[in-house]
């Protein structure tokens, strides 16, 4: 666990996100269009583990601070992540 949060924070410092930010060419959503599109599971920043409104696939998104932007929608496939979060 600390592995993947020194992980994290090491990309955060070096400015991964913006720069896969700069080089998404998908969807890009704020913050209120991520609430209107998502449901948000969990946050490991500088990703977002969140269920997809529309259909209820569990995915996860990356963001980056300032500006708060959230991209790179890719759904999980992992059954054991998905069961950590089951239908309501």
């Amino acid at each position: 666990m600390q592995d993947e949060q020194d992980t994290r924070r090491r990309l955060i410092e070096a400015g991964q996100p913006e720069r896969d930010l700069a080089a998404d060419t998908g969807p890009r959503w704020d913050t209120e269009q991520l609430q209107r599109d998502f449901e948000v599971l969990n946050y490991m920043a500088p990703f977002v583990v969140v269920r997809r409104r529309s259909d209820g696939v569990i995915g996860a998104l990356e963001f980056t601070h300032l500006p708060r932007v959230y991209f790179a929608w890719r759904p999980l496939q992992s059954p054991d992540y998905i069961q950590r979060f089951p239908e309501h």
